[in-house]
Parts: structure tokens; C-alpha cells; sequence
């Protein structure tokens, strides 16, 4: 029997794993490229913008990042990501950098696709996406406020038009909706 090597051990993960630098693919593993359907050598060398819908999340996500990579040493949150033919889908993404105090530096990522229990079921905008990414860890509008940097009032607004776009009737099956019940 081969002996198991770090290597083997990478490619061979059942979630998607990659090595960045500066929020850039340095190597990424088999799973990673079937998560976002491409070939794993189409990623490479890639910044990590092309797994994001807008440029605008790539953005604001990864301004969020160092300050709580910082404090607890790791980075983990539910979002919506793009794959490679543009469909949206939910993926949990967890992150820890190589030196604490430089989150983008060096690290290394993981990246579940949560697709098979929760679908984006309509068309959202960025801020949207943001808003339900949010929602679904159950935090009140006042903490979604403060991670997004906007009032608790605009995170109401933008739940409002979620259960709209939903067609919900109360922030209980919004919830619901989001997490695919």
C-alpha cells in the first residue's frame, strides 16, 4: 500500500481546499475545481474574484475578514459563491491564515458546497446575497448592522425585500426558505 503523503492527502479531501496568497490561488485540490466546474489548472494562479457573483462581495468580504481572523485566529461564514457557468450557489467557507495579524497574506481555505440542502431559489442582488448570508446564522438586524457597516433600519429594509422576493410571510419562514426547509 502507498504510504499517505500531505500531498496525496490534499487532493484526496471530500471538500474543496486551497493555498492563497494575497487572496490569490496559489493550489487548489480536484474538489475545488468540481465544486466551481472548471479545471482545477483554469484556477490557478486566479485571484479568488472569479468564485464570487459581483466584485462588490469580493470586496466587502474580504474587508471583513482581517479583523475577525485576527481576533479569533480563523474565518468561517455561509455564502453564496458563482460557479463557473454563473450559477449561484450556497457554500460554507473557513479560512486560517498562515500569520494571524496578515489574514491575506498566506492561508489555507476550505470550501463545502451546501447546494444539495440549500438552493438559491430567486435572483438576489449583492446586498441581498449579503443580508440572507447573515440571516441564516441568526443574527438580529442591529449585528447584521454592524458586520456589514450599515444601520439596523437599511438591514430591515433589505429583509423586507427578501420576504417579498421570497413570498414570505414573517422573518421565521424567510429563515426557512433560506436555509432550503
Amino acid at each position: 500500500m502507498p504510504a499517505l503523503d500531505y500531498q496525496t492527502a490534499f487532493q484526496l479531501a471530500p471538500i474543496g481546499l486551497v493555498l492563497s496568497r494575497e487572496r490569490v490561488i496559489e493550489d487548489c485540490n480536484d474538489e475545488l475545481a468540481s465544486i466551481f466546474g472548471c479545471p482545477r489548472e483554469a484556477l490557478l494562479g486566479q485571484s479568488f474574484q472569479v468564485l464570487y457573483p459581483s466584485t462588490d462581495e469580493f470586496e466587502r468580504i474580504g474587508a471583513r475578514i482581517p479583523p475577525i481572523m485576527t481576533a479569533q485566529g480563523s474565518y468561517a461564514d455561509d455564502r453564496i459563491m458563482k460557479r463557473a457557468n454563473g450559477e449561484l450557489f450556497w457554500c460554507h467557507v473557513t479560512g486560517r491564515a498562515q500569520q494571524r495579524a496578515d489574514a491575506h497574506a498566506a492561508g489555507v481555505w476550505t470550501f463545502e458546497d451546501l447546494s444539495a440542502t440549500r438552493r438559491v431559489a430567486v435572483e438576489l442582488t449583492p446586498r441581498e446575497r449579503e443580508i440572507a448570508a447573515q440571516l441564516v446564522t441568526g443574527k438580529t438586524s442591529k449585528q447584521i448592522g454592524r458586520v456589514l457597516d450599515i444601520s439596523p433600519r437599511t438591514v430591515d429594509v433589505y429583509r423586507a425585500r427578501l420576504m417579498r422576493k421570497y413570498d414570505t410571510g414573517n422573518a421565521t419562514e424567510l429563515l426557512q426558505r433560506l436555509l432550503g426547509h
